[in-house]
């Protein structure tokens, strides 16, 4: 399973709705053969087949004796809604190795996708914003909708600087229902402004995530030589020596990492730091528990 959640792999597969259908039936593989974690087990009820469900859920068992179609419903089928929100600005083109951070990002979105609509029936939704809303497909079950998703996700190339007060405030004008709500960003702000604009998410009876994307040279840079650094979404540049970059930058990274969790955690958002050269399972995982959570 390992294997096919690797994001090396990943980024070899052009097809974003493959990417998703190759992670998601790996590891939902994998759950049913882990003793400590699956989806809902225990039935619950029965309700009628609508045009457009997993014909899987069927109990054909049922049919045949009544000539009628119904789904079996398991503790938990809530019909939960989740959103994500995407940051599409510069700094995420950044990559030390295949994938980028959005590539990455766009992985974990796809996948989410992907498990919300097939796997759960939830209805499921996307906001990509810079320092602007971009693009925003609202949450929904109907039929096309994974593909739409993914087609949004397609067009997020990263371009402009990073503003979470804006599509904080679009957001909130177009949330009527709570839900699970999930940020995917590299989370280049300071982590008080950070947390002041997703917490009022909180407050409205949502479940919310931060997905902290991070190349693997972010968090533990190596560098042998002087260099010059740009900052993708300024272009301010600064020149670095080693000595730096293997004692101060560190510091100072893993201070700004602690902190963005620290006061999260205080706002009651759930944090999850994510390296770009980390199997997806984790990500899977996290949001199955916000998921039963939440039920």
């Amino acid at each position: 399973m390992q294997r096919f959640l690797d994001p090396a792999v990943l980024a070899s597969i052009s097809s974003l709705d493959l990417v998703a259908k190759t992670v998601v039936d790996g590891f939902v593989s994998g759950l049913h053969r882990s003793p400590d974690f699956g989806f809902s087990q225990e039935f619950a009820e029965y309700r009628p087949y609508v045009q457009g469900d997993d014909l899987r859920h069927v109990d054909w068992n049922l049919y045949a004796r009544t000539e009628r179609c119904y789904l079996k419903r398991y503790e938990g089928d809530t019909n939960s809604q989740l959103t994500i929100l995407l940051d599409a600005s510069n700094s995420m083109q950044y990559g030390s190795r295949r994938p980028t951070k959005a590539d990455y990002a766009r992985y974990i979105a796809a996948s989410l996708f992907y498990l919300a609509i097939r796997n759960q029936r939830d209805a499921a939704g996307v906001i990509v914003f810079d320092d602007e809303v971009r693009d925003y497909v609202q949450p929904s079950t109907r039929q096309g909708q994974l593909s739409r998703l993914f087609a949004t996700l397609d067009r997020a190339e990263p371009r402009s600087r990073t503003d979470f007060s804006k599509p904080l405030r679009h957001f909130q004008s177009l949330l009527h229902r709570r839900g699970i709500i999930i940020v995917i960003s590299d989370f280049y702000e300071e982590p008080e402004s950070i947390v002041r604009a997703l917490e009022s998410l909180r407050y409205k009876g949502n479940d919310v995530v931060l997905f902290h994307v991070l190349d693997p040279e972010e968090v533990q840079p190596k560098l042998r030589a002087p260099a010059i650094l740009v900052d993708l979404e300024s272009d301010q540049k600064i020149e670095v020596i080693p000595e730096y970059v293997n004692s101060t930058y560190r510091e100072k990274i893993q201070d700004h990492i602690a902190t963005i969790r620290s006061k999260a955690q205080s706002a009651g958002l759930e944090y999850e730091l994510v390296r770009t050269d980390q199997p997806l399972d984790a990500v899977l995982r996290e949001y199955l528990t916000l998921r039963r959570a939440g039920a």
